[in-house]
């Protein structure tokens, strides 16, 4: 594997800084045939480091937070990576890169822990070779080539390729210190959960937040189960907003009646509006989607349209255009041997409330509901950076042959601790099936609560960082 040290530098909290790049396969299964990069940053808090070792053996020594090149930047070949534990994160999705980490928030956190971090944008994402229908390769040309290439981007390769990093970055520790944690967020923990199922021996510890997956073969279950989540957080946003079950009516009859277009080109099409309700989910959601609802009602009132800021902002709260993995593979992360053939979609044609065809037909009383974290065939219509793949979809929503993610046996047999925060009101990953799923697992702790959302690592760090290494401890009355 080729590896490449791009940049070394010192921010101002004293956290090291090393931008790495690998070199992977692009199949696993073929390590000779084409390969596409990787992007990890290396966080290293200086003073938990200044009194231990790197892995060639030289001292580190406490340095002042303006010296950039902290000594490591001549020889790039010089792996620099001390000899504090390193956490590994992965970033929820599918699809999502990681945003430029200082020491705040559950960095902070982990660093005033002693941990080194290691930030992983996924292959697809971020600073790693992109997946999208203009990174394609030139030299696919039929949908079905193209399909064959995005198949490479699930959880299976994820770990894969997390796989050749630890190697190569820890290849110079003594062989009892070449394991690493991981903390997987939402699909992050999905990740983990497959990395448990093929390669624990690369791994010291697990850290799951909202992220227990599902251990099924099909998203059918997934789906069935959310269904009721979403319907909860519907009821919830339409009891603090009553006034908004006839605003929400109102503009979904105006953009039936109006061919509506954003910014981008994307269409706002009822359905696309609907799909705002993914971010009943995460704390705020709900207040962000009911200021929408009252700038949109506004718009109409007074212009008899939907302004260019209005439109922005609705763009804005999906994330498919920039990410669209997220789309393309978002049912494949469950699919193990069976094609999910639009799981969402199906499912969903069975829930009249989510329906506006036939919501409008009932009294004015009667709220639309707003649907949550679901992928449809019509979004690659809608959105504009999705409609070259929509062939692309359309195979690999009808595509049998995935290979397997999780592996029943080795996991019930663990012996890597597993801590990992569940919320009740997950709107995302079902509370119940996440149940299911610890307890097949051995070894794993859960701190269950219901007043964090989905996003609750990010919400309130200090308290799941804390809790989750209060598990790790093992320690019981």
């Amino acid at each position: 594997m080729v590896f490449e040290v791009s940049d070394i530098y010192v921010n101002k909290d004293g956290i090291k800084v090393i931008d790495r790049f690998f070199t992977v396969p692009l199949d696993h299964a073929t390590p000779d045939g084409p390969k596409i990069r990787i992007f990890a940053r290396n966080l290293v808090p200086l003073a938990k480091a200044s009194r231990s070792k790197t892995t060639n053996g030289r001292q580190n020594s406490t340095r002042s937070t303006d010296d950039s090149n902290d000594g490591d930047r001549a020889p790039l070949k010089d792996k620099g990576v001390c000899d504090l534990p390193i956490v590994v994160y992965l970033q929820g999705g599918p699809g999502f890169e990681v945003n430029l980490q200082g020491n705040s928030s559950y960095a902070k956190e982990l660093h005033e822990q002693g941990y080194q971090t290691l930030w992983l944008d996924q292959r697809g994402t971020g600073l790693s070779t992109s997946l999208s229908h203009e990174t394609l390769p030139e030299h696919l040309k039929t949908e079905e080539e193209k399909a064959a290439y995005c198949k490479h981007f699930r959880a299976d390769s994820i770990v894969k390729d997390c796989e050749l990093i630890r190697k190569e970055l820890l290849s110079e520790r003594p062989e009892h210190e070449q394991k690493w944690s991981i903390l997987g967020q939402s699909f992050g923990g999905f990740c983990a959960i497959t990395y448990l199922s093929f390669h624990p021996e690369g791994l010291s510890e697990v850290f799951i937040t909202g992220g227990l997956a599902p251990l099924y073969d099909h998203p059918d279950p997934v789906y069935q189960a959310v269904v009721a989540r979403v319907v909860k957080r519907n009821q919830v946003y339409y009891s603090k907003y009553p006034q908004d079950i006839a605003r929400v009516r109102q503009i979904v009859s105006y953009l039936e009646d109006n061919g509506v277009t954003l910014p981008n080109g994307g269409n706002l099409s009822v359905q696309r509006w609907l799909s705002l309700g993914i971010a009943f989910g995460a704390h705020g959601g709900i207040d962000t989607i009911h200021q929408l609802v009252f700038r949109a009602t506004n718009d109409l009132e007074i212009f008899g349209k939907l302004s260019y800021k209005t439109l922005q902002m609705v763009q804005d709260q999906h994330s498919f255009d920039t990410n669209p993995i997220y789309a393309v593979l978002h049912e494949a992360i469950y699919c193990q041997g069976k094609a999910s053939k639009w799981s969402a979609s199906r499912i969903m044609k069975d829930q009249p409330q989510f329906q506006w065809s036939d919501v409008k037909k009932l009294a004015d009383t009667e709220p639309i509901y707003f649907t949550g974290e679901m992928i449809f065939p019509e979004m690659f219509d809608d959105h504009s950076n999705l409609r070259p793949l929509k062939g692309v979809a359309e195979i690999l929503a009808n595509d049998k042959q995935w290979g397997p993610l999780y592996d029943l046996e080795r996991l019930a047999k663990n012996e890597v601790k597993v801590s990992a925060v569940t919320y009740v009101e997950d709107m995302y990953v079902d509370f119940d099936l996440a149940q299911e799923t610890a307890s097949k697992i051995k070894n794993t702790e859960q701190y269950i609560t219901n007043q964090l959302f989905h996003n609750g690592l990010r919400h309130d760090p200090k308290d799941v960082i804390k809790t989750l290494l209060e598990l790790s401890k093992r320690e019981y009355d």
